[in-house]
């Protein structure tokens, strides 16, 4: 009891604000809490992608923000390199306490609706476990599986039914939120179905499934611009537009996404969404993924093509342009350029010097597109499986944060704004470069989260 007690006290005093301004004619809103081992100084509240507030830390790591006249609905904060969403009501005065060391596992709410976002939490947490779960599921026949998620959607129906029969007061909008919260999950894993059991069995059996395994659908509304970016909608959605692309007639077996398939996927996202912001952001999702899981400077333009004309937010195009040109500036089988990285005492070093006679692996990073976590598990994991392989992360955007902890600091670097190699980092986005010995590229668009890279560094002599 006694640890709680600072949060404890924060919940206090945002009740005594909220007492207070009982008065006030403004239904404000009051949302807040306790970082432990925070990862910045601030905590971000947005809806719908914009951002509603910045809230700074305290001394001792607590915040509070007051929103006035918030609408209900569904938000998401971040912190660091992680997010999670809530369910805010007006006059709400949500309290939420985290570690994050083990972000959305410490999660506790306390305050005026804690009840219903500690439900969210725990949807999201059971969903996590059930992820694990389907892996084995996976291998079942069609007719096995279905059984079984049936019977996971009956339990899911009944853990609503039950939260409902003891919370009479639920508005009718977080109601449609829990029920999505709680059934889409099962819903996107039928749609996944197909693509994953080819994959664990080596069998294609998307022609073999009866309609009726895809029921669901009759209920699901796919365009509803309110839930677009809550991941269990999101998630169905882009299941559901892989799997009638699949449909078409594109193999299960491909390793990686055909350029056609790429085309009549944008051309389904097309087709099925009605929302332009989330036709944008799905359009900008498949090229940029399916390009950097490909793993290879190697254009397919007809891709691109399609993406240019199918897009209508200017400034996706112009990150899409600006990756395709990086791409073509550093090719297979050119020699590297020299330039200059500087590390984090500030010594500047050449790159030619540093991978001379080196099988190497430039990874360049920035913190917008990827976490320090991540890089740390695949650096790590990569060193190990390739120890005649020299990894060198290399920071686009300066020094700001400092080295990532649990890698060799030795091996880590950053580019100023004048060094060359901002000619082919336009984009700003994550690649990385694999050298031979020699200096010589191999692949000169790799991403460490692909097969392929795998691939080629084993090809390194």
């Amino acid at each position: 009891m006694v640890k709680h007690l600072p949060f404890l006290i924060l919940v206090f005093i945002a009740s005594a604000f909220i007492s207070c301004s009982s008065e006030s004619t403004k239904p404000d809103t009051y949302f807040g809490g306790k970082i432990l081992n925070p990862k910045s100084k601030y905590v971000v509240l947005y809806s719908m992608e914009k951002v509603i507030d910045t809230l700074f830390l305290e001394k001792d790591n607590t915040f509070l923000g007051n929103l006035q006249d918030a609408s209900e609905g569904l938000y998401y904060f971040t912190h660091g390199n992680e997010n999670q969403y809530i369910y805010l009501e007006p006059k709400d005065s949500l309290m939420l306490r985290l570690n994050t060391w083990y972000f959305d596992e410490s999660i506790v709410f306390a305050g005026k609706g804690a009840e219903r976002n500690n439900m969210l939490i725990d949807c999201f947490l059971e969903n996590e476990k059930d992820n694990r779960m389907f892996y084995k599921l996976n291998l079942l026949e069609p007719k096995e599986f279905q059984v079984k998620a049936d019977s996971l959607l009956i339990t899911k129906l009944k853990t609503f039914d039950e939260y409902i029969t003891k919370n009479q007061k639920e508005t009718p909008g977080f109601k449609h939120i829990l029920k999505t919260a709680l059934t889409y999950p099962v819903y996107a894993k039928k749609e996944r179905y197909p693509v994953a059991h080819s994959k664990v069995s080596n069998k294609a059996i998307l022609n073999n499934i009866d309609q009726s395994f895809y029921n669901h659908r009759k209920s699901v509304r796919i365009n509803n611009d309110t839930l677009m970016y809550f991941p269990p909608h999101s998630k169905y959605v882009g299941n559901y537009l892989y799997n009638i692309t699949f449909e078409l007639g594109h193999s299960l077996s491909d390793k990686e996404y055909t350029s056609d398939f790429t085309v009549d996927l944008l051309n389904n996202i097309d087709q099925n969404l009605t929302s332009k912001e989330f036709k944008n952001a799905f359009f900008k999702q498949t090229v940029i993924g399916h390009f950097y899981r490909r793993s290879s400077c190697n254009i397919h333009q007809e891709t691109f093509d399609t993406f240019f004309k199918l897009s209508t937010d200017d400034t996706d195009k112009k990150l899409v342009q600006q990756l395709l040109s990086d791409a073509k500036l550093l090719t297979k089988g050119q020699s590297l350029n020299d330039f200059m990285i500087t590390n984090f005492n500030n010594g500047k070093h050449s790159i030619k010097k540093l991978t001379k006679n080196k099988n190497t692996l430039l990874l360049f990073w920035n913190p917008v597109y990827v976490s320090q976590k991540f890089i740390r598990s695949r650096i790590n994991y990569l060193t190990e499986k390739f120890p005649q392989v020299q990894f060198i992360q290399i920071r686009i955007d300066g020094k700001q944060y400092g080295p990532i902890p649990q890698l060799d600091v030795k091996n880590q670097f950053f580019i100023t704004p004048n060094s060359n190699a901002n000619e082919f980092l336009t984009s700003r986005m994550p690649r990385a470069i694999i050298l031979n010995k020699k200096g010589i590229i191999t692949n000169g668009f790799a991403s460490i989260s692909s097969k392929k890279t795998h691939t080629d560094l084993k090809k390194l002599k």
